[in-house]
């Protein structure tokens, strides 16, 4: 057996978003989780909620205890607090068995289809998503803070910005350039003239490279059913990959659906989604041509898994999300060379380049804009052992810690 004897969280103040778990077990391991978003409130649950259950069972049995965490008696949708806690857990658990077994992730997942996934970069800066929702507004004062803060190359600069890329060997890129023009309408009035502006950086790349680079277009769920038609329409003739999440109710299948029959641009979703269950109505709807998840804020690999294969029942490609942690990026790695219809892996080079390797020991190796499949035990990272004696972390333990 392996009996789960503590469970312990981290944060820092730098990155508020972020929450790591480690389980300890009665066999001297130690597994790493992940989630983001809300960290003091999933903190609170993963100690008030899991913690009493969690502790004294055994860290083996992954699949039940995804669904008692996954399946609360007070019911939730998307990805709530207690998603998130059942998500780093699982990962952790995850985490756990490739330990114990001595192989990677992947591996004990069943294997890999791929020895690596090609990955494309979304074009965020250095600190996007690190402490509130992401900047959106690039204004002509800001200033670049180093060669990979490619949030603001895209507005200013993006046919370079996508020749750099092509240099790296990335072939392709995301970008938002809509996001600006949605707060004052709440993404319901999209002007001809602001059309014009937000599709102005995906002609510039393509007069700048062709079509060497595939270029995917992010809506964050910002809005409503006519903007969203309106710039997907307006995208079709520069040949984007995807429109991203572009409806401000991602979980809304008919409305969806007919967004889809509306325009040919292929519709990607939505890294906003928690559990199975959402992905399956919308994929039984008809409404998505590309499956995404984020597997800190769906249910962990255990229900990332459960949609890879709605994923491939529905012939649909599957891309992994990261724009959040470097953990989470590791455990999508993981699924995304194990899944038969995974297409892509997300990354930010931004952070590939500077905090993610602050936080963690290894962060996905690339070749020629691919990912390669991680070879070490388990996720294949840990924390920086800095961050235990940081002035800004914030420890909580539960249950019986080993002291070293």
């Amino acid at each position: 057996m392996s009996i789960v004897t503590a469970l312990r969280t981290l944060r820092i103040r730098e990155h508020p978003n972020l929450i790591w778990v480690e389980l300890e077990t009665n066999d001297g391991l130690t597994g790493l989780g992940e989630s983001f978003r809300g960290a003091e409130a999933a903190e609170a649950v993963l100690h008030s909620q899991v913690a009493p259950w969690l502790i004294g069972r055994d860290a083996r049995h992954i699949e039940a205890v995804s669904h008692h965490l996954m399946t609360p008696y007070v019911g939730f949708n998307s990805s709530s607090a207690e998603t998130r806690a059942a998500s780093a857990i699982d990962i952790a658990l995850w985490d756990l068995a490739g330990k114990r077994h001595g192989v990677p992730v992947h591996v004990a997942l069943g294997g890999c289809v791929r020895e690596s996934v090609p990955v494309y970069n979304t074009c965020a800066g250095y600190r996007f998503n690190t402490s509130g929702a992401a900047r959106r507004d690039i204004g002509s004062t800001d200033a670049m803070s180093g060669p990979y803060d490619d949030q603001i190359a895209f507005m200013r600069e993006p046919g370079r910005l996508a020749e750099s890329l092509l240099e790296e060997g990335y072939r392709a890129m995301k970008i938002w350039p809509f996001d600006v023009f949605a707060p004052k309408s709440n993404g319901h009035l999209l002007s001809l003239s602001e059309l014009k502006q937000g599709l102005d950086p995906f002609r510039r790349i393509r007069a700048a490279v062709g079509d060497r680079i595939e270029v995917m277009c992010e809506l964050h769920s910002l809005f409503g059913a006519h903007a969203a038609a309106r710039i997907c329409n307006a995208l079709e003739d520069v040949g984007v990959f995807w429109v991203e999440d572009p409806l401000n109710k991602m979980d809304d299948a008919a409305a969806l659906a007919d967004l889809r029959r509306r325009t040919r641009v292929p519709i990607c979703g939505s890294e906003t989604l928690g559990s199975a269950r959402q992905y399956r109505d919308l994929l039984a709807a008809d409404a998505l041509d590309i499956v995404m998840l984020d597997l800190a804020w769906c249910g962990g690999l255990s229900e990332g898994k459960k949609i890879a294969a709605l994923a491939g029942m529905y012939a649909k490609p599957l891309a992994p999300h990261d724009c959040t942690g470097p953990v989470t990026l590791m455990a999508g790695l993981h699924l995304a060379v194990h899944a038969p219809t995974a297409i892509f892996q997300e990354v930010v080079r931004a952070t590939l380049a500077t905090w993610y390797r602050d936080l963690v020991t290894e962060v996905p190796v690339l070749n020629h804009g691919a990912a390669l499949a991680p070879t070490a035990p388990g996720i294949g990272t840990e924390l920086q052992p800095s961050i235990r004696t940081r002035d800004d972390v914030i420890v909580r333990e539960s249950g019986s810690p080993r002291r070293n």
